[in-house]
This record gives C-alpha cells, structure tokens and sequence, in this order.
C-alpha cells in the first residue's frame, strides 16, 4: 500500500513536471515567435487575390485572365448546408474552440513523438486561415506553433463568420480555382445557391488533398470521401437521413467548366488585358480589377454570327480540300480510345467536331466521332463538297458519297440541332480570314469586334494589326480632297485609257477600271457609286498627290502608309481595317475626328473606378445638355474636333448613298433602308475585298482576305465577299432602330442638270436630274455646251513621271 501511494505521487509529480515543462516551452515558444508574427488584424483589409475580368458595356462577362480562379463571396450568401459539409469534413468544433482544437493537436504531438513527424495536423478551420494567409506551407515544428499562436490572434480579432468566409474564399479546391464559388463554377458550372447536397460535399472533400480527392482526376476517390462527409454530417445532425441517402446515391456529375464566357469577343478581351496590363502593370492580374469595354453583347454576337457564316460560305463556293488525314487500317480496327484520343488533339473550332469515317454506301456514311459516339452522314449533308481544283475552279458535284469520302477519312463535322435530333453535316475550317469592326460615329465606341475566324486557332488581330490595300474603299476619301478643293458631285471627268510612262518602271502602267471598259466623260458622283478607276486616278491628279495627302492625314491616316503616287487613287495605301472605320465613322458624323476606343471604364476589387474614358465626342452644344447627359463618374466632355466641312461631308454622304441604291453596293438595297450609305472594296487579283458602310448611328467595315495576300478568285469582289458579312451583321444592329439620315446643312443648293454635261438642265430637257452643290459651287447657266473637262482642270492621257511617283 505505501508502494502505490509512494507510485502515485512519483507519476502525480511526474505528470505535473510534464505539464509545467509543455507550458515553460509552450510560453519560450510564444515568446520567442510573436514577436515576429504579422499582425492579425490585417486580415479585415486584405485583398484576395482575383484575376482581370472583362465585360461588356451590358455587364456579359467576356475574359478573365489570371493564374487564379476566384470569385470571393459573403458569409451570407452561402448556403447554410455547404458550411455545414465544410465544418464536418475539417473542423466540427469550429465554433466551440477559440482557434486551436487540444484534441488534434495531441493527436498530432503523439505521432510526431512516434514516428518524427507530424502526420496529420491537427488544423482547426482558424489555423487553416493563418497558414493560407501568413506562412508557408512548410510541415515544421515552429511553422506549427507559429500557426497556433497566428490563430489565437486571429480569434480576437475576427469574428466566426468573418474567418470562415477568409477560409471558404482564400482556400485552393484544385483546377485552378480558389475558393467555393470559383469551384462550383470550374467543376459544375454553377453558383454556390445552385449545387445540390451531393455537390457541395463534393466540394468540401477537395481541401484535405485537391488532386488526389478532384473528381475529374479519380471521380471514385471522390465519391468516397464525399460520402464520408455524408457520414459525418449525418452523424453531427446537419442532415437528415433521407437527405444523406438521396445525396450519398447520386453519381459524381463533376465535369470541367474552363471558365466559360458569357460571350465571345477573345479579340476585343486580348487588345484590352494588353492596355489595361500597360496602365496597371502585372498586379492587374491579381487585384480583382473588373474592365467594361464599350462592346455590346448583341451587336458582338451578330458580328460574330456574320463573320463566320461569310467566311464558311466563301469556302464552300470553292469547294472541299479533303480529308484532313489518311488512317491506315490497322490503327481504325484498332483500339477505340487511341482513335479518340487522335481526333481529340486535332486542331478545330469550338463549333466543330473530328470524325473517322468507318463505312460508307453510295448515300450514307458511318462516322466516329471524337466522344466516342458514331453518326450518319448522308449524301445530302454533303452536297457541297465539289472537290477543290483551284481558286477559280471546283469539280463536278458529288453524285456519291465516295466522291467525297472513303473509310479511313478523318473530318470535321457541324452539329445543326434539328427537331428532336441532331443532324450533322460535312465541314472544313476555312483558310481564308476576316475581320469586322463596328464603331459609334459620335464618340468612336467600338460597338462590335472580330479579329478573324476563330481566336483559338489564331490570335492575329486583322482588325488592328492587318495592313491591307482598301482598294476602291478607299476612294471616298480621295473624293472627299477633291470637294473640298472645288470639285462637285456634277464635275465631268473623262474616264478614257490613260498610259503611264516611266524608266524606273519594266513596263507602262496602264490602269483600268474592273470592267476593262470605257465610259468617256463622267460626273464624279456616277463615277463614284460605279467605281470607276480611271476617273479617280484623273481625279487625284487634279487635286494633286500632295495636296490629297494632307487632307488624307487630316482624316487621321498615317503619313507612313500612304504612297505618294497616283496608285493612292486605287486604295493602294496598306491600312488596317480599324482605321479605315474610323475614316467612315468621321463621315458618318458630318466630318469630325473621332478615335476608336475598346475601354470604358476600369473598376478596383471594392467597385471604385481607376480609370475613366473620355472620348472624343461629337456635339453641337457641348455645355447643359451634353453634360447633363453623361453618367455621374463622368467628369468632362473633350468635343471632337471638325475636321471636314459639314457641307462636303454632306455631298459625299449623298454620292455614298448612291453606291447602295444604284452601284456596286447594290446587294444592301435587302435591307430596305434609305439611311445607308457605303462603299465596296476590291483589290488587284481580289486579294483583299472590302464593304464600309454606315448611317450617323453605326459605321461598319468588314474585310476578307487570305493571310497570306494571294487571289480570292476572279469573281471574289467587295461586293460578293465582304458586303454579305456586313449586311448580315447590319441586319441585327439596325433592326428596330428608326432611320437617321444626316441633317442637310446650310450653304447647300438642290439644281436640275443635264447628267451628261453637268451644267444646268434647260427646261425642256426631259432628262434633267437634281443634284446637290455647296452654294458658291453651283454651276452657272452657260450659252454654249462645254468641253467634257471644265478648262481649268487639265486631264491628260499622259502624265508625267514626276508627277505619278
């Protein structure tokens, strides 16, 4: 008896010994390292990290760009069963201790003593939160105590909920999403509110180990520790048991979400990451910056629409190039996966799904797919397929499938949603590119962008970064220097052969229009909406080059691109596509100079603006009621400067008009507007094809062409490659807008003429015409008819050398 009670008081002393040396060490530690600890109260101002998000003008969310998927959210927007799956699953006493749990930690003090290390960590949700936001991740001895002690601090400064929303936002769930909301996003494609019970302890599993537990590497894994926290829920009383069963028996429906946009407009969110990254610098990319762009989502996805559907057709009119690859037979008998597994790595438009062709009959095809799936095709959803001969030539159409495609072919195919199934028909990914830009007149807003068929396969920019010849699309302009030195819509021009001499040049330039015909002396505004060539080379050189120039360099082109020679008259300049919008949106706003822009408005994590556009704006009170009209963060108006006089903009605007309802742009009459007005485009061989259009609300130029310059075939002109990709596009932007035709200045003069000579018509000439002219302008009566060229102006069939290049 006095053995045990001599044991008792032995292991009794022994016992409090132990108890006083964890505490000596336990306050050396605490002494040793608060010191050095960050202070807990700066988790109430920190600043997750969230990546650059685009928007729309209309709030539609376009891009993020960011290594880190985020999408913090309130404590009170999250569902209380969620909360629940993550306390079950990481720290049920969560809100019972006060930041550290003595049961874990012992557990975790017992194995390192055991085996030398720490093997699981005892972290309560509130140490979690200190080592995500403080230290490293680092399985030591002091970074443990560090945490503890970081987590005490935590809990005297934060409130529960405040900690647990740091957690449920700050904590990594895999797949490059961080925190719950960008989870249900990335492996559902959903909101937080929208995951059912199965889900969202799906969700709560990832934190123990996001790879090993991510239901897209090993969806069984997974599933078992999901279940798990089922388990454990159910055992805490956080559900029910109907609840745990329904949940426990659903299959894992996780797949990958890659952040998938609410529109597409990749060209648009690449120019403005760069100019916003060129403002911010690379902590644009984590400091939750939300950029609006002047894009509307409607206008976007109609240019989008447009610009693939013209491309697409402009390939099938030249006809199938065939199979992409040639599979031998031993690999298509082969195994299934490896097939899949090929087809998956071709390169293909989103739109667009890989084939193998198993077996065909004279009008049906078997087809594997790139999902393991087989579909049919029929000689009906390939009747397009001429085989391709050359640009100007296709083959015969195809009677059979086999005219087409044999067993062994790898194609792209095109899913088109029929009534209750899906049809799917032969496709190919055109080479041919373009591009269409789509701007305000009054501000330079760009409405609408696309820089190509597909950004995936190419992020070349066409509309900013192509310089291309405008060809007969640049002729406005050329005009425009012409009327504002004194030429008029009724001036004659004689549109006769014209011969270039030069002995730096091999041969002579002989010019001529596309027709290879003549018409003889022209009024400038038939010439125009006919596109005559000869007429605007003479037209030019009356001007003269250089005085053409400066005015072009008014017009806000680059002194750079534009050749000093009278070929400038053919749209010879190399000019990218936004530049020549921005050339027609100053016509479309009666003359004054606009500058395109892509962003609005910059916004900081808390919804403060950094950064606000103020565009060149066209008004003609810029005071009370411009300004009243600007929203609130608006703090100026920069008038947009006149740079063409209202009354010459006003005549071209006319002669413009007449290129839709008379000349080469004469496919737009569809669309049953009097306020159009535009101009084709076609350049030598038709390697680049052009339609600029506009009323004073839009101006729209689209461009077609190959990458690399070669012919889009001999009948490929402006008006059959670009104008039905503007018409469709403006079909959409104009629908259910009222006309807007340009007001009619002052100091402009309506006259009957004689279209033949462009002198005032007499009053028995039953073939008289009204014309417009600026007031000083307007042609005087004379007694006699006048030569086809006003004497003043000289137009030679000869031109001197110095005066051509």
């Amino acid at each position: 008896m006095i053995r045990f009670v001599r044991l008792s008081t032995f292991l009794g002393w022994a016992f409090a010994s132990i108890i006083c040396g964890a505490g000596l060490l336990l306050t050396s530690f605490y002494l040793y390292l608060t010191p050095n600890l960050p202070d807990a109260e700066q988790l109430k101002t920190t600043q997750l990290q969230t990546p650059l998000r685009i928007y729309s003008a209309d709030n539609k969310r376009i891009a993020e760009f960011g290594e880190k998927r985020r999408n913090p959210i309130t404590i009170d927007q999250v569902p209380q069963n969620l909360i629940n799956a993550f306390i079950a699953a990481e720290d049920n006493r969560f809100y019972e201790h006060s930041g550290i749990d003595i049961k874990g930690l012992l557990r975790a003090a017992v194995q390192l003593v055991s085996s030398g290390q720490i093997k699981s960590g005892g972290s309560t949700i509130t140490m979690q939160v200190a080592k995500n936001f403080f230290l490293s991740r680092e399985r030591t001895f002091i970074r443990k105590f560090n945490e503890i002690f970081l987590a005490i601090q935590i809990e005297q400064s934060l409130s529960k909920n405040e900690i647990l929303e740091l957690y449920l936002n700050k904590i990594y769930l895999g797949n490059r999403a961080y925190g719950i909301q960008a989870a249900a996003q990335a492996y559902y494609g959903k909101n937080i509110a929208e995951l059912d019970l199965a889900e969202m302890t799906m969700i709560a599993g990832l934190p123990k180990a996001p790879s090993r537990y991510n239901p897209l590497a090993n969806a069984k894994r997974a599933k078992i520790r999901r279940d798990w926290i089922l388990g454990r829920m159910l055992e805490l009383g956080m559900i029910s048991s109907k609840q745990h069963q329904n949940a426990s028996n659903t299959p894992v429906t996780a797949i990958y979400h890659g952040g998938k946009p609410e529109l597409q407009a990749d060209y648009a969110a690449e120019m403005a990451r760069i100019e916003i990254v060129s403002m911010f610098g690379a902590d644009a990319y984590t400091a939750g910056l939300k950029a609006y762009l002047t894009i509307d989502s409607k206008l976007q996805m109609a240019a989008n629409r447009a610009i693939k559907n013209g491309l697409e057709n402009y390939d099938k009119r030249h006809g199938f190039r065939g199979a992409a690859a040639k599979l031998d037979e031993a690999l298509i008998s082969g195994d299934p996966d490896t097939i899949i597994n090929y087809l998956q790595k071709l390169s293909l438009p989103d739109s667009m799904r890989a084939g193998l062709v198993l077996e065909t009959t004279d009008d049906a095809a078997t087809i594997f797919t790139e999902d393991g799936s087989t579909v049919e095709l029929t000689i009906t959803d390939l009747k397009w397929a001429r085989p391709f001969i050359n640009v100007d030539k296709t083959g015969p159409e195809p009677e059979q499938i086999e005219d087409v495609i044999t067993r062994g072919d790898v194609i792209s195919l095109y899913p088109i949603q029929a009534e209750n199934h899906t049809r799917w028909i032969l496709t190919q990914t055109p080479q041919v590119q373009g591009a269409l830009v789509s701007i305000k007149p009054s501000n330079g807003a760009i409405n609408a962008l696309v820089g190509g068929y597909d950004f995936q396969l190419s992020h070349y920019n066409r509309a900013t970064q192509a310089k291309r010849q405008p060809g007969s699309n640049f002729k406005p302009f050329i005009y425009l220097a012409a009327l504002e030195r004194g030429a008029t819509p009724a001036t004659l021009i004689n549109d006769a052969p014209i011969v270039f001499e030069d002995k730096n040049l091999e041969t002579a330039w002989r010019p001529e229009n596309s027709s290879g015909r003549f018409y003889g002396p022209t009024r400038l505004r038939k010439a125009l909406y006919n596109s005559r060539n000869l007429v605007s080379i003479r037209l030019l050189n009356s001007t003269g080059i250089r005085n053409t120039i400066n005015t072009l360099l008014r017009f806000g082109f680059d002194k750079r691109d534009l050749p000093k020679d009278l070929s400038l008259a053919l749209g010879s300049a190399a000019i990218e596509p936004i530049k020549v919008a921005a050339g027609y949106a100053m016509i479309a706003n009666g003359g004054h100079y606009v500058e395109p822009y892509l962003l609005d408005r910059v916004e900081d994590a808390n919804g403060n603006i950094i950064y606000q556009s103020t565009p060149l704006t066209v008004c003609k009170d810029c005071n009370k009621s411009v300004i009243a009209e600007q929203p609130s963060h608006e703090t100026q108006l920069k008038p947009a400067p006149r740079i063409a006089d209202e009354r010459t903009i006003y005549l071209l605007h006319s002669m413009l008009k007449d290129v839709i309802t008379k000349g080469t742009g004469r496919r737009a009459k569809a669309l049953k507007r009097s306020d159009i007005a535009g101009k084709t485009g076609t350049t030598n061989d038709q390697k680049d094809a052009w339609f600029s259009g506009f009323n004073t609300e839009i101006a729209t130029t689209v461009w077609v062409g190959f990458d690399n310059p070669v012919t889009l075939g001999r009948r490929e002109y402006g008006a059959r490659a670009a104008l039905p990709i503007w018409q469709e596009y403006m079909e959409h932007a104009l629908h259910g807008t009222a006309e807007a035709h340009m007001r009619q200045p002052e100091g402009i003069v309506t006259m009957r003429i004689d279209p033949e000579t462009g002198e005032p018509a007499s009053p028995s000439n039953r073939n008289a015409i009204f014309e417009i002219f600026r007031k000083e302008l307007a042609p005087k009566p004379r007694l006699s008819r006048p030569q086809a060229e006003p004497s003043t102006q000289k137009h030679d069939s000869t031109v001197s050398p110095e005066d051509i290049f």
